[in-house]
């Protein structure tokens, strides 16, 4: 079993990559410097060079994402957007486009890391709500595309990779009072790639937020 991982140094991707690990796959993790994958032909090496180290593809984890800055929708600039759209969104296309003949002949799976801000309007963070919502249409639009041979699932993290200083206050606005972690998306994740007849569509791992009627954006 052969996985890339983008994204796949950050908190919740190296998790990611760790549970994968640990459960006997073969695992590129993938940081910045793999590549820039809103740069088509560097999301194409990536996984040209993935296929090459792992000899093959049996899982592609989209979790590569930039742009999450608090910017007041007056203050957003093109720079602002193309960062959040970058990564995220064109990233998610272009490494899957690629990764597509691969996964075909493994009957593999895309599983890709959303975020609750697909779902929520948050003011200060205009750009990355709209990439992430983009990417949560692509979960969609791709499991159409390339079905039957491979499955597109996405899974939506809510407060997991959260700051000491901001853990009592991202907890009471969840259901379940308290904070998620990096691993809980990695089970979510190990959950999709084994989930032989699910496909267009995402797991929330939020504890409840989306649910929470007081729940603030992050500041």
């Amino acid at each position: 079993m052969r996985a890339l991982v983008t994204g796949g140094t950050g908190r919740v991707g190296s998790a990611v990559a760790a549970r994968l690990q640990a459960g006997g796959w073969s695992v590129l993790a993938a940081g910045r410097a793999r590549g820039d994958l809103a740069v088509a032909a560097e999301a194409r090496s990536l996984v040209a060079a993935a296929v090459d180290e792992l000899g093959g593809l049996d899982l592609l984890v989209n979790g590569a994402a930039e742009g999450f800055i608090p910017r007041a929708v007056a203050e957003v600039t093109e720079a602002d957007w193309d960062a959040a759209f970058g990564a995220t969104s064109k990233g998610t296309f272009f490494v899957t486009q690629a990764a597509a003949p691969h996964l075909r002949a493994s009957r593999g799976v895309v599983v890709n890391i959303e975020d609750v801000a697909a779902y929520q309007p948050w003011p200060s963070f205009a750009a990355h709500c709209a990439a992430k919502a983009a990417q949560a249409m692509l979960t969609r639009v791709l499991a159409r595309a390339l079905a039957p041979e491979i499955r597109v699932c996405g899974v939506a993290p809510g407060p997991v990779a959260v700051a000491a200083d901001q853990e009592d206050r991202r907890a009471a606005e969840t259901l379940l009072g308290r904070v998620g972690s990096p691993e809980d998306v990695a089970a979510a994740v190990v959950y999709m790639a084994g989930a032989s007849f699910v496909t267009g569509t995402s797991l929330v791992v939020d504890g409840g937020r989306l649910l929470q009627s007081k729940a603030l954006p992050p500041s």
